[in-house]
């Protein structure tokens, strides 16, 4: 094994797992039930499907509505990609606040 394999840190998401279990994010299970939250996500989800600028991460973001509030998190590829996600969900969630929780990817 190389001393640079042997320095690298494992390659997990231990501390994003407990960041979610936390209870101090938005995940899926913050997902509300009634129907304008869900046709809200739903209109956010089709525009970001819809765009084909952006990639497939940038497409399985997770979209959140709860109580009329968007949250949007997951990673994204760049500054551009994070800006052009966010414009989607204004552009279709007309007056709903938009948390913007997306996280830039560092490049390898």
């Amino acid at each position: 094994m190389s001393a640079v394999a042997q320095d690298a840190p494992a390659a997990d998401n231990t501390k994003k797992n407990e960041r979610d279990r936390s209870g101090e994010t938005q995940t899926s299970g913050d997902q509300s039930n009634s129907s304008d939250d869900v046709n809200l996500t739903a209109a956010i989800r089709r525009a970001v499907v819809k765009d084909d600028s952006l990639s497939g991460t940038a497409k399985n973001i997770k979209i959140i509505t709860a109580d009329g509030t968007v949250t949007l998190r997951g990673p994204v590829k760049n500054d551009a990609k994070k800006a052009k996600i966010a414009e989607l969900a204004q552009s279709a969630a007309g007056n709903a606040k938009i948390d913007n929780q997306l996280e830039v990817k560092a490049s390898k």
